[in-house]
Parts: C-alpha cells; structure tokens; sequence
C-alpha cells in the first residue's frame, strides 16, 4: 500500500503547515484555554487557505477534497500544537449542501472565510443523551407558524453559534423527529454557559426555548427526518474526534522525546534509560496503529468501502491511546510537565473530554462491536 501523499496533498500540508510556523501560538492557546475563548484569529488563519472548503463541493466554491487530505492536514496541525476540536464544524458544512434549502445554503456560506463558528446541532437534553426516546422538545404548528418549545443540554458551540440545528419531535406526533435551522437572535431563546474539564475554547451551554417563532422555510432536510440526517453525519464527527486525539498525542510524543534527549540525570540524557525508551517504544506503537487506522478509514470512505463501525471504532480506540500517548509524555516530563503551562496539560484534559464528547465510550463500542460481528450473522 502506498501511504504517501500526492503532489497536491503535499503542497496542501505544506500550506497548512507554514500557519503554524508563522508565529508562536501557544501562548496564544494557553490564553485562549485560560478563558474559554474561542481562537478566531487562529481558525481564520486556517480559512484564509482554504480550511473551511477543504471537503466543500467545487459548486459551492470549495475545494472537492477527500478524507485522506482532511485526515493529513489534521495530523499536521494537531502535530503543531493546534486545538483541532474547535474545527469540527468547518468540514461539516457539507452537510448543509445535501440538506439546506437555497436559502439556508446562502445564509450559512456566507461566513465562509471568516473563521467564525457557523453552527451546530442541538440534540442533548437532560433526559435524552445516548438515547433520544425520552427527547422532550417539540414543535408545533399553528396559525401558519411552527413554535419551538424546550431545553438541550451539553450544547457545543452553543454560546457563539449565530445558528443551531435543532432536533425537535411533533408535539401532535412524538414518533416524529425533525430538525430546524434556527436563529439564536430570535426572541424566546435562552442560554447559560456550562463549564468543562478540557476542550475549554469551544464554549458549552444550556439552551433553552420558549415558543420560538419559525417558519415553515426553517425546516431542515425533510420533515421526520431528523433521526436518519444525524446518523448519517455521526461518521464524520467520529473520525474528527480520533484524527484530533491522534494529533495531540504526536505532539505530546515530540515534546517528551525533544526534552528526553536534553535533560541529563546521572550524568547521561534520560533518553538512555532503559525505562523511558520503553515508554517510547509503546508511544510509538500506539502512535503507528493511530495513524494506520485513520488513514486506512479515510481511504475506504474516499473508495465507498466505509464500514458502519470504523469511525466508531477510531474514536474508541484513538481516545484511549492517545490518552496513554500524553499520560506517558507528562511522566516523562516530569515537573515540566505538570507545573507552569505546559500544552501536555492542555491535551491531557481535552483527551478526558473526548471519551464523552461527540459519543461515550460506551455508544462506540456498542456501533463498534455490533457492526464486527454483522458479518458472522
């Protein structure tokens, strides 16, 4: 199998590649983490060569890119230091081209370029996570109007997004899930912020609507569709989750492998201890499998050959060894690590978030494993 990169997906890394290298960003990070504020500066950088069109179709002004160059353009910059999390709605976009309206399409590319956060989807509520049988907003239809009525929860991006992609059932039939594109201006719309453990620059909140007005034009995709639209685009999400723990954990790698070979206790580098080189050996092999499989999964959706569980499994898998990747690195780093600021802390927590953040543990290895044993039915 070949695994390198084209001439085109080069240069595209290489690109992507000279952003990072254009100043320093961690403090700018370490700043923006310490604040819980979204890095604009930082993604609108990204945009300006062309991130936010990198899987949109060529019509709709974007670039027609696969997965292969996506997963490769993530590696670099998670390899970099960048907060990949807070791109994830960026290469979604695609989703509006298959189920937006003209309108809705016009109202949602017209930030592109900007580096802004766009939108997000809104499904969690208090009783309904995993499990949306329990879901309790709805929407109903009266004197030519639709009246939104409810309260999610965990909601990401949900204190910026200037629009929300809400699932809503039909209160005159709960049997009915369907999606509106909604206008986080509009009146009836409330929102408190929520604190978290890690992946602090993408804000999180509850939200909360009291008979928000909406027209039949906010309708998103077709009516009762809502379940089916968002099972559809968990695929992607997933593989975005694991291409970020992925990146993070290289970059962990690097800093502890760097700082290994220069700090000398008892009178040699600690590099050549026995010990640590055997922290490295099993970094790098977790560091090898990673890579294998994402770019094995991003081959097979750019050829129709995704599996049902392969982005379920990445997540999975990926979290988890990232999470030893960085727990490695910060031992290896010692009192570098876990004192001052330190970017290892930083993916520490973020990688703890991602076990829970855009599907648990638990949910990845029900797809996972249900998806493996299909084929021996």
């Amino acid at each position: 199998m070949d695994f390198s990169f084209t001439e085109e997906q080069q240069l595209i890394v290489d690109g992507f590649a000279d952003v990072m290298n254009s100043r320093s960003w961690e403090k700018y990070f370490h700043e923006c983490d310490e604040t819980s504020t979204y890095p604009l500066e930082w993604v609108k950088a990204l945009c300006d060569v062309g991130f936010d069109r990198i899987l949109l179709p060529e019509e709709y002004d974007g670039l027609g890119l696969d997965w292969v160059t996506l997963a490769a353009v993530y590696e670099v910059l998670g390899r970099l230091g960048g907060p990949t999390y807070i791109l994830y709605q960026l290469p979604g976009l695609e989703t509006v081209v298959r189920e937006g309206t003209d309108e809705q399409r016009e109202k949602i590319f017209s930030y592109l370029g900007t580096g802004e956060q766009v939108l997000n989807y809104a499904m969690t509520e208090p009783s309904a996570g995993s499990s949306w049988n329990d879901m309790r907003t709805t929407y109903t239809r009266r004197d030519g109007k639709v009246y939104l009525n409810g309260h999610k929860t965990f909601q990401t991006s949900g204190m910026r997004v200037p629009y929300l992609v809400v699932m809503a059932r039909n209160a005159d039939d709960m049997d009915v899930y369907t999606e509106w594109l909604v206008d986080m201006s509009k009146p009836g719309i409330a929102k408190e912020p929520l604190h978290k453990l890690g992946l602090r620059m993408d804000s999180c909140a509850e939200v909360y609507f009291d008979d928000v007005e909406l027209e039949e034009s906010d309708l998103f995709g077709s009516e009762g569709n809502g379940f089916m639209r968002g099972v559809a685009d968990f695929d992607l999400e997933r593989f975005l989750v694991a291409l970020t723990n992925y990146g993070q954990a290289y970059c962990a790698f690097e800093d502890a492998a760097k700082y290994a070979n220069q700090r000398v206790q008892g009178g040699q580098a600690i590099a050549r201890r026995q010990l640590i080189q055997l922290k490295f050996a099993d970094m790098q092999v977790r560091l090898t499998n990673m890579r294998n499989m994402l770019f094995e999964i991003a081959w097979k959706h750019d050829v129709g050959k995704l599996g049902r569980g392969d982005c379920s499994m990445a997540k999975y898998y990926c979290s988890h060894a990232a999470f030893e990747v960085v727990d490695d690195a910060l031992q290896i780093l010692a009192g570098v690590g876990i004192t001052g600021d330190h970017r290892v802390q930083r993916f520490f927590r973020d990688l703890r978030v991602d076990r829970i953040s855009g599907g648990t543990d638990e949910m990845m290895i029900l797809t996972a494993g249900r998806a493996a044993l299909k084929n021996y039915r």
